[in-house]
């Protein structure tokens, strides 16, 4: 056999067999460092210090209890002074006004005379009625006297028929129906009397109304009526009067703040005209029901204004003092979250994560009120995020002191 071995390559030129050995050897020599390095490999993947290195490190989440308070705080809300007592005056009886002694702004006591009516047509009905007063009772006193009469009459014939053939039964029989007759048309005598009378008090009464008088102590506020003018029951008011010794401040209160309120608790409210200035009123009346449209409920409050300083049509800002029924749950600002599709708190339960949807509350100071699946002591993140995601394991750490 031939020491040399023919190879195609290059340009035809042969390998030496002492060249071909080296290569194969070079070969051999690689393939065992290649699996050296592999063998090397899975030992370090099994290696527990190598392992920690590569597993996910816990994110240290700084943490805050749920704190369960009352918590209050005041609300201004928008209000209006009104008189305590507010009428429009009218004519009862038609006429003409022959005085009126006051005017816009007049003081007035209860009882004090507003104005005076003229009416010609009601002094002619209190006359007649009078006048049918007098007919009657004479009616009354012949129908007393009849009956007497017819008595008597009926008594003495009766005696007498006690002899017999001294009068005739038929007699007796005649004047006992009259005396019968006399004694109902005394009945109705008498009743016509009431009647007339009763007739007569209705038009002193009606009489009275000519004098019109002020119905509690208060201010005229408007007048619209002037002497000489025709006035009766369908014309507008004579005047108009408010009771302003004692106010009343009208509110709505919005329904999230209805609860908690009672009848006599003080509140305090302001008027631009006194700027800086408090005033306080008594939460004397609640409607006890929200208008559907508004979900707000009327209050009252009486405010005492005996001098005068405060007028009706004033605007009032009210300082409602919001009150829970019971304590609410308070986080921090930061630890609710919001996106598109909910508003939540991450609860730390064991360090693992969770999203607890809540609705959030009032705003007190730098925390908020929430409600929601909470309990006071739950521990949740102080910076909420979607980043941190529901099931995450976390180390649970104090927040930084500021």
């Amino acid at each position: 056999m031939s020491k040399q071995i023919r190879a195609r390559g290059g340009r035809g030129g042969l390998f030496s067999a002492r060249g071909v050995r080296a290569l194969f050897a070079s070969v051999c020599c690689g393939s065992i460092a290649l699996g050296c390095n592999s063998s090397t490999q899975v030992t370090s993947a099994k290696d527990p210090k190598n392992q920690a290195g590569t597993a996910e490190q816990e994110r240290a989440v700084p943490v805050v209890a749920v704190v369960s308070r009352a918590i209050e705080r005041t609300l201004p809300l928008p209000g209006d002074l009104l008189a305590f007592q507010d009428v429009a005056i009218h004519a009862r009886v038609q006429g003409f006004l022959q005085a009126i002694p006051v005017d816009r702004g007049s003081v007035v006591r209860r009882g004090a005379l507003l104005a005076r009516i003229d009416a010609p047509e009601l002094k002619a009905q209190l006359s007649e009625a009078e006048a049918k007063v007098q007919t009657a009772e004479a009616q009354l006193a012949e129908a007393r006297a009849t009956l007497t009469s017819e008595r008597s009459t009926f008594d003495r014939l009766k005696r007498a028929s006690a002899t017999p053939g001294v009068v005739a039964g038929n007699d007796v029989d005649v004047a006992e129906q009259k005396a019968e007759a006399a004694g109902a048309r005394l009945d109705a005598a008498t009743k016509n009397v009431e009647a007339v009378r009763q007739a007569a008090r209705s038009v002193r009464d009606i009489e009275a109304y000519l004098q019109v008088t002020a119905p509690f102590d208060g201010v005229v506020t408007e007048r619209t009526a002037h002497e000489g003018s025709l006035v009766s029951p369908s014309s507008g008011p004579i005047v108009r009067m408010q009771q302003v010794s004692r106010l009343r401040v009208v509110a709505a209160i919005p329904e999230a703040y209805v609860a908690g309120v009672s009848v006599g608790q003080p509140v305090q409210f302001t008027v631009a005209t006194f700027p800086g200035e408090t005033f306080k009123g008594t939460l004397a009346r609640l409607a006890r029901a929200l208008d559907p449209k508004t979900r707000t409920m009327a209050v009252e409050l009486d405010v005492n204004n005996a001098d005068g300083r405060l007028a009706p049509g004033m605007f009032a800002e009210i300082r409602w003092p919001a009150r829970r029924p019971g304590p609410s749950l308070l986080v921090p600002r930061t630890a609710v979250a919001t996106t598109t599709e909910r508003t939540f708190v991450i609860r730390v339960r064991d360090g693992v994560t969770e999203w607890v949807d809540v609705k959030r509350g009032a705003a007190v100071n730098e925390l908020t009120e929430v409600f929601g699946n909470l309990n006071a002591g739950d521990q949740v993140a102080v910076r909420a995020t979607d980043e941190l995601r529901a099931g995450t394991k976390v180390r649970p750490t104090q927040p930084a002191a500021k």
